[in-house]
């Protein structure tokens, strides 16, 4: 119930609007981060040519796809992925948030990572999918 004031008291910006509580992040750092590590430090190559390439040499730890890649496309990739026990994410984001996520100013349908370097994306990726496995 709101109080009564007198007509000379201002009415505070708290009471007259109530703000929602902050909601705190689950995770501490997002798979953009970690890209974004994974670019400075790492190695890795963008594009299906040359992802594929390094999953038929077996260089590659991870695989990420972009939401629009085309079907076939991503079955032939996880096909390989799956030949070569290779870790397949699948990015939230379409192909011009993945190349924006990498720090490119073009479009990236797939990259993969055969070094993370300082990141930790790897191991994030095998917790996150073992997680969903249970």
């Amino acid at each position: 119930t709101p109080r009564t004031r007198s007509k000379d008291q201002p009415i505070r910006c708290e009471e007259q609007f109530k703000m929602p509580k902050a909601v705190k992040k689950v995770r501490g750092e997002g798979i953009n981060t970690k890209l974004a590590l994974v670019m400075k430090s790492g190695k890795y190559t963008l594009g299906y040519k040359s992802s594929l390439k390094q999953l038929r040499s077996g260089k590659s730890k991870l695989i990420i796809l972009a939401a629009n890649t085309p079907a076939l496309r991503k079955s032939e990739l996880e096909y390989y992925a799956l030949l070569t026990r290779t870790l397949v994410e699948h990015y939230k984001g379409d192909n011009i948030a993945l190349g924006t996520a990498c720090g490119k100013y073009y479009r990236v349908g797939c990259m993969s990572i055969t070094e993370p370097g300082d990141s930790d994306i790897v191991r994030h990726v095998q917790e996150t999918q073992s997680g969903a496995a249970e």
